[in-house]
């Protein structure tokens, strides 16, 4: 495939080969029924209990500082040394930051051919796949070539990093056959075509195929499975003590980077303020009648863009969206202080919301 040339002759062949590599992949991780290969638990996560409101975890080699983060992080004491697989186990820790409780986890050193196994990295990449964030710790002392390892293992186990789930629709049908529509201009490959061999190789007679946007076969490939993860990652470069100011200029040259000293706290606060911002969190305050706004624990949501009241309702319990009459909101949302709102007003950061109940209650 790699000495094949790209061109529209081949993108059938090539889409082909990649149709039956990806699902020969998948047989392989998780067995020709979906179950997992080898021991029972073989592609089973720790167990570490979810707490919080955002989940993050470190992964990298061993030795490159990942449970000395842990520790400067949030104080949990997690096992440091200066031989390698130190941490045998995940360790969990919580922090504070802005109001939120973020969870840390300290997952065990990855090796090359993780993702088949090798050194518990099958535990390791599917308790990564189960975090909203996750910093890849790299040693800048040590070659670049380890980012690439990892991102080669994580992308086997079906992690897609920095990634948005492909606005591409498939509806399987009885009959019909297969339906074929592009919304917009396909210039990577895509085609009725390759559609067509890529659904047939997974046994898929009829369906509706919806392109919304310029996708590759792999991401075609990817909605197929329907068992991908679509999550953020920062690249956290740690031991900068050892780099001269040069070495750094050139990191500096990487997208989602951050460099950092654990052993010596530098650069902590700047590492939280990009965790806080891939996440897509924001605060809001609750305020109860005829008191003052709680701003100690405030409510955090996720959403990419402004989260609607109805989502801040949800976010605390999912019944009281069905009470709700309306809601007062103070803050940069409102037109003037406070505002009365319906559920589908969308809030803003660091907004105070007091609920109203049908009944009457505040």
């Amino acid at each position: 495939m790699a000495r094949t040339q790209k061109n529209k002759a081949t993108n059938y062949h090539l889409g082909t080969l990649k149709a039956k590599l990806a699902k020969l992949r998948s047989e392989l991780i998780n067995g020709p029924g979906g179950k997992s290969a080898g021991s029972k638990d073989a592609g089973r996560g720790f167990d570490v209990t979810k707490s919080g409101d955002t989940r993050i975890g470190l992964v990298g080699f061993p030795s490159v500082g990942k449970s000395t983060l842990l520790t400067t992080l949030t104080g949990t004491r997690s096992e440091a040394a200066a031989y390698e697989f130190t941490t045998l186990t995940c360790i969990p820790g919580t922090m504070k930051y802005k109001g939120a409780r973020i969870q840390v986890l300290d997952l065990p050193g990855i090796i090359e051919g993780a993702a088949e196994g090798k050194g518990r990295g099958r535990q390791v990449i599917s308790t990564a796949r189960t975090c909203n964030l996750i910093l890849i710790v790299l040693d800048a002392a040590k070659p670049l070539t380890h980012k690439k390892i990892i991102e080669a293992e994580l992308f086997s186990f079906g992690i897609r990093i920095n990634q948005t789930y492909p606005n591409v629709k498939v509806v399987k049908k009885e009959n019909g056959g297969i339906g074929y529509q592009e919304m917009t201009p396909q210039t990577k490959g895509m085609n009725a075509e390759v559609c067509r061999m890529v659904l047939k190789e997974y046994k898929i007679s009829c369906a509706e195929v919806i392109l919304r946007e310029d996708i590759t076969v792999d991401q075609f490939i990817d909605v197929i499975e329907g068992n991908r993860a679509y999550i953020p990652v920062l690249y956290v470069f740690n031991k900068i003590d050892a780099l001269t100011i040069e070495e750094l200029d050139i990191l500096d040259q990487m997208p989602n980077y951050v460099p950092i000293s654990s052993q010596h706290s530098w650069n902590i606060e700047e590492l939280m303020e990009e965790v806080w911002s891939k996440c897509n969190m924001m605060r809001i305050y609750t305020k109860p009648k005829g008191q003052i706004p709680d701003y100690d624990e405030p409510v955090i949501l996720h959403s990419e863009g402004n989260p609607s009241v109805e989502e801040f309702c949800n976010r605390i319990h999912r019944s009281l969206i069905d009470q709700l009459d309306y809601a007062w909101v103070w803050g940069r949302s409102a037109k003037h202080q406070p505002q009365r709102c319906g559920k589908e007003h969308r809030l803003m950061d660091e907004d105070i919301v007091q609920l109203v109940k049908k009944s009457g209650g505040g």
